[in-house]
């Protein structure tokens, strides 16, 4: 069914004035009383019921100090957010991204060929395949050796030159996917304007196989074009200075068609994106090249079905069943009523060692906002700091604090009925420990339980686990292209959702800016020949000058 603009006016009384937010405050003054192994205990069938799955995914969530009430009035807050309505409002392709005017249609890149999702009156599906069409063949002449280098040589190394979105989604997708991905092919990541990252990057690779990834939406941000100037003068040297081999070994995902054609890369070989494409949404767009030149284009969109299902599960499912729903509004239970500062991602599963540094971006510039909608100050709080590592690692080293320290951290464990490389017991021992520390977390260790171990007194208190710690833990059958992008997609929509209820622009991201503009500012009084009249504080000034007297 065709999604057609529309405007719709979702008018929302502020937060904190909303009947269930108040129901809510009310609530949590009892929930501080709560323990889970009481409630356990008086429900024998928790752990069965508090449970919802959906697109392969299976969320078990009884492990949180909720109980019916509280899911109750926590589905109420939801719908006095309107979150039914801003949720086709999304969808339907309407500027929800108010103070940048635009669309936020990250879901429109996983749309299935034969939909219709309109901005501005211009079905933007038709465009999204074209694109995705111009990848996959690019793709494959790579992939096949049909695409050579300057010297005739094959391509065996791609590295992706970006930063922010446009880093943290092509590496997090390929080290996810890194089973899949065609071990004939290196895969390097610069991201970083500290030269180290790229003198690492590409200090055993031979220039004559070497295919650079620039992207920029406007082929102008600092960082990337930095390295992307870096990384020309750096192939030029080898072969030759031969400024005709660029076209050969550069391509370009951006919009900026004068800036890609001055850089000396062929226009046939830029892959453009849109302004509605968050940069953190943005890696299933051509922005997610390296990755379909890594597992394929059939890969790909078996990536983007993924995504699409959870899409969909999102938009449709009603809320005491859907996924994303439920993260939200758990995580905005403990943000706001339990002070939760904030929550740890632990995947049990190497391949997604990377997923936690992606999901910060995800959440942190989405949702760090202190004025709503409105422009009024946030008086409540908004994204907590989203962390955390690979399983069993994280156990031998931060575990202790969420286990036995003085703060609450809620926790979502992530794994998987079947690992991609099968070794004796290892994956047992794996699961074992994501049920274990789940487990452990909620329920803990009385002074009764370490005193009948017989532990000596003055010892008993150090071996006390208070539990009643909460956690969800996510399940699905194996980590494939598709399932990683229902879980990027299970988080996006979390995230939405959480921004929703607090009522804050989520697609923004203001925050990065000034520091940008200031360092553009102090840049040619760091390289100035002359001695720069300063205009700082006292503290920048002096920093600078230390920083002039060192250089020379």
């Amino acid at each position: 069914m065709a999604r057609a603009e529309k405007k719709i006016v979702i008018n929302v009384k502020p937060l904190t004035s909303l009947k269930a937010w108040k129901d809510l405050k009310a609530h949590a003054r009892e929930a501080a009383k709560w323990n889970l192994r009481t409630l356990f205990a008086d429900d024998p069938k928790r752990g069965e019921r508090f449970t919802a799955e959906a697109v392969g995914l299976f969320l078990d969530y009884s492990k949180n100090r909720v109980t019916d009430e509280t899911l109750k009035i926590l589905f109420a807050l939801a719908e006095e957010s309107k979150l039914r309505e801003r949720t086709h409002a999304m969808f339907s392709g309407q500027k929800i991204n108010i103070t940048e005017k635009r669309a936020v249609l990250h879901v429109a890149l996983r749309a299935p060929k034969g939909a219709s999702i309109v901005v501005d009156g211009e079905n933007v599906v038709p465009k999204v395949h074209e694109v995705l069409d111009r990848m996959s063949a690019f793709s494959d002449r790579v992939r096949s050796g049909e695409w050579k280098g300057h010297t005739g040589k094959r391509i065996k190394n791609v590295v992706n030159i970006g930063i922010g979105g446009s880093d943290l989604g092509p590496v997090m997708a390929y080290e996810a996917l890194k089973h899949y991905s065609d071990r004939a092919l290196t895969f390097r990541f610069v991201s970083n304007v500290d030269s180290t990252d790229f003198a690492e990057a590409v200090q055993d690779l031979d220039a004559a196989e070497t295919l650079f990834i620039v992207s920029s939406k406007t082929f102008t941000t600092l960082e990337t074009m930095t390295n992307a100037h870096t990384a020309r003068s750096w192939l030029l040297e080898r072969l030759g200075g031969d400024e005709s081999s660029i076209a050969r070994h550069f391509v370009a995902v951006s919009t900026n068609a004068g800036e890609v054609t001055k850089f000396g890369i062929d226009t046939a070989n830029m892959f453009g994106f849109w302004d509605w494409v968050g940069g953190r949404y943005s890696m299933d767009s051509a922005i997610g090249l390296s990755t379909m030149l890594a597992i394929g284009p059939d890969g790909f969109r078996a990536m983007l079905d993924g995504f699409h299902q959870m899409d969909e599960h999102f938009r449709t499912a009603p809320l005491e069943k859907n996924l994303p729903v439920l993260l939200a509004l758990l995580s905005v239970w403990y943000t706001d009523f339990f002070d939760a500062q904030t929550i740890a991602i632990l995947p049990y599963e190497q391949y997604l060692k990377r997923f936690p540094a992606y999901l910060q971006q995800l959440t942190m510039e989405s949702n760090g906002k202190h004025v709503t909608l409105k422009g009024k100050e946030v008086r409540y709080n908004t994204s907590p700091i989203y962390w955390g590592e690979p399983g069993t690692n994280g156990q031998h080293s931060f575990y202790q604090l969420i286990h036995q320290g003085t703060r609450l951290i809620p926790c979502d464990f992530i794994g998987f009925y079947k690992t991609l490389n099968p070794l004796g017991a290892h994956h047992d021992i794996l699961l074992a420990n994501v049920f274990a520390q789940a487990e452990a977390l909620a329920f803990g260790k009385t002074a009764e339980q370490v005193n009948a171990e017989g532990t000596p007194d003055w010892l008993v208190p150090h071996r006390v686990f208070e539990g009643n710690r909460p956690s969800n833990t996510i399940l699905a059958e194996e980590l494939t292209p598709a399932v990683l992008g229902k879980l990027i997609a299970l988080y996006e929509h979390c995230v939405f959702t959480q921004g929703v209820v607090w009522q804050i622009n989520s697609f923004d991201q203001w925050g990065v800016e000034l520091g940008k503009a200031l360092a553009q500012k102090i840049i040619p009084e760091l390289e100035s020949a002359s001695e720069p009249q300063l205009a700082h504080d006292s503290s920048t000034n002096h920093l600078i000058g230390l920083y002039r007297k060192h250089k020379k």
